[in-house]
């Protein structure tokens, strides 16, 4: 067998060769030991961003990953393991609910989730914002939850997937994060190793989405179905809309409130609530917990108007040492902003159209989010009380509401959520799309992953 020379299979990509299993293996081997220059897989992840991956070398790719790592078994438990991802979005805290939905309906719920990145949320974030919640416990701890409450939602550990972790870190220094292969394996890479006997992909699209265009959405939705069909992992794509915030808030205490204000019933935006059920009503007949969407439907609304989904996630939040009672205690534990401002528009008018990409931006210069993953944020700021598409504002309803640590914060944020807020007539917009043919695995599994529509680098949550 020939020695495996890294810049051998870099050159055979860049000229837009096949690679061999073999060679990818050894690759990612290389990749995790750290064996291989930052160099090197800087210039891998260039070269595949530009010529693509065929489905065999995807999949070859993804299952490398898993094995650079642990994998989980559940197969102790007496219930399907089941499990949601979101390619990321603006004011999208729908993991936190419906993790204790689908554990109250019976499924076990290991979400591994990750914090945000430019202008989308991060999970890990918002539950950073509870007090004494541990989103990196140990391993022990973590099953244990599982086991006993019926989910946790926590960080990525050392073990799972690690040259995901570093090709990731890489992706994101050197503009290829935009890369549809490199972005399903990634995603699967977690969630396989995390043991999954099925996957819900929510796959946003709009203005505040990495994919922008619905013929990007459904690509990469069929790329993840058909690279799970041929790791093992039924998956599940839906795509969903991001033109405007999802639900009311954004920024990651504001988003925390919102949520638990929805599992106790006390609040559920319509836009919101559609798309939880919608996921939920997925993995459930994923899991073979409903037979029929019917079903479905009335077994999530049932353990919603019940409580049972609100009591589940109270005792994953006090399992991993949150507050008891966290969805009725919530306000006392959350931190708060001390400045408010409502911000109103110049003139009246119906609003038509957001930039939300924008919004993500406002929820960065006030300190919520992070440009680099390193950098603290402030748990506290954010937007609350968000209009929407075609939601009249004037003098008496608010584009929104700033919270920020000072009044020159809120100010300048102001300004900038104004001008990502067009009034005119407002189109409509579907907030569940059309999937077409992206839950018929291996659509295709004879041409390559597509290479990005174009050279955008905006930011995502993988």
């Amino acid at each position: 067998m020939k020695p495996f020379l890294p810049q051998e299979v870099i050159r055979r990509k860049r000229e837009g060769l096949v690679l061999r299993q073999d060679e990818i293996d050894a690759f990612i081997g290389a990749l995790t030991d750290g064996s291989l220059s930052e160099g090197q897989a800087a210039a891998f992840a260039m070269a595949v961003y530009f010529r693509g991956l065929d489905w065999r070398e995807c999949v070859d790719l993804t299952r490398a990953m898993i094995r650079s790592g642990e994998t989980l078994d559940w197969s102790e438990l007496d219930r399907p393991v089941l499990d949601k991802h979101s390619t990321g979005g603006v004011g999208d805290k729908v993991s936190l609910p419906l993790a204790a939905i689908l554990a109250a309906c019976g499924a076990a719920v290991p979400m591994i989730s990750g914090r945000g990145l430019g202008h989308t949320g991060g999970t890990l974030d918002k539950l950073d914002a509870v007090p004494g919640y541990t989103t990196q416990p140990d391993a022990s701890t973590f099953r244990d939850v599982v086991r006993s409450v019926g989910c946790a939602i926590i960080g990525q550990t050392d073990e799972l997937a690690p040259a995901d972790r570093r090709l990731y870190a890489i992706r994101d220094v050197t503009a290829t994060v935009e890369s549809t292969p490199l972005i399903v394996a990634s995603i699967l890479s977690k969630k396989v190793a995390a043991g999954l006997q099925g996957l819900v992909m929510d796959v946003k699209v709009g203005s505040g989405a990495f994919m922008s265009t619905l013929p990007e959405a459904r690509s990469l939705a069929q790329a993840l179905v058909d690279v799970s069909a041929g790791l093992g992992l039924r998956t599940r794509a839906v795509i969903t809309d991001m033109n405007q915030v999802l639900g009311r808030t954004a920024g990651n205490a504001l988003e925390v409130q919102e949520a638990v204000d929805y599992l106790a019933g006390r609040s559920r935006e319509p836009r919101f609530h559609t798309v939880v059920v919608a996921l939920a009503r997925e993995a459930l007949r994923l899991g073979g917990l409903a037979e029929d969407d019917a079903a479905a439907e009335t077994l999530v609304l049932t353990m919603l108007d019940g409580g049972h989904a609100a009591a589940t996630f109270d005792r994953m939040v006090a399992a991993l040492g949150g507050p008891g009672d966290f969805t009725t205690t919530a306000h006392r534990h959350l931190p708060a902003a001390p400045y408010q401002l409502a911000v109103y528009p110049d003139v009246e008018g119906t609003i038509a159209r957001i930039d939300v990409r924008t919004v993500g931006l406002c929820i960065l210069k006030l300190g919520g989010g992070r440009r680099r993953a390193e950098e603290r944020i402030d748990p506290a700021v954010g937007l609350s009380q968000m209009a929407g598409l075609g939601e009249s504002v004037g003098s008496q309803r608010p584009l929104a509401i700033v919270h920020a640590r000072r009044e020159a914060d809120a100010r300048s944020v102001a300004e900038l959520l104004r001008s990502a807020c067009s009034l005119g007539v407002a189109s409509t917009t579907p907030i569940l799309y059309p999937s077409e043919d992206a839950n018929s695995s291996l659509g295709w599994q004879k041409r390559e992953l597509p290479r990005p529509a174009d050279h955008r680098s905006q930011p995502s949550k993988v």
